[in-house]
């Protein structure tokens, strides 16, 4: 386990990140512990492709929000 400061999270960022994947890796700001963790990807491509897009989802909202106060 190694801990760092945020300090040297930003100055060291690829190297810290890179070792977050074999070794845990804890930033301390304060008084708290900040655990860097590594994940397998859990969205695909496919995932991204079939996603809306920022307009999509505004439309939505706003056909959803126009519903709500015409009832």
């Amino acid at each position: 386990m190694i801990v760092i400061s945020p300090t040297e999270l930003r100055a060291e960022q690829k190297k810290y990140l890179d070792l977050a994947e074999v070794e845990q890796v804890i930033v301390k700001r304060g008084t708290k512990l900040i655990e860097l963790v590594v994940r397998d990807r859990s969205i695909s491509d496919a995932d991204i492709q079939e996603g809306l897009s920022l307009d999509e989802v505004r439309k939505q909202v706003h056909r959803h929000i126009d519903k709500k106060f015409k009832e």
